[in-house]
């Protein structure tokens, strides 16, 4: 039998102090919805567009998805308070809350 991992006893806490469950439940929440590859491909191509904001219409061929599949990753992000959303005629048009991804990495931190 192998041992997978061994910690050392000086080894640094992940967290600065404990979360509390509310936090713990939350965090799990939007570590659940940035798990997608798919998502965070998204995330990246929003950011990497000229004004930081992207269309569908700019996600879909980048990605190798269909629309309705883009969209429902979309619809994640943004229930996960990950990217915010602006609706201009037909199109929507989406932004990453860096707001959002700073809590995340605060909690890690």
């Amino acid at each position: 039998m192998r041992t997978v991992a061994t910690l050392a006893a000086s080894c640094p806490p992940l967290l600065q102090r404990a979360l509390e469950p509310a936090e713990a439940d939350e965090l799990a929440g939007v570590l659940k919805v940035l798990a997608e590859p798919a998502r965070l491909r998204l995330l990246s191509l929003i950011q990497a567009q000229p004004g930081g904001e992207a269309c569908v219409c700019h996600l879909v061929e980048p990605l190798g998805l269909a629309q309705g599949t883009v969209s429902h990753h979309l619809k994640a992000l943004l229930n996960a308070g990950l990217v915010t959303r602006e609706q201009r005629g037909s199109w929507a048009y989406y932004r990453v809350a860096p707001e959002s991804l700073g809590s995340v990495r605060g909690l890690l931190a």
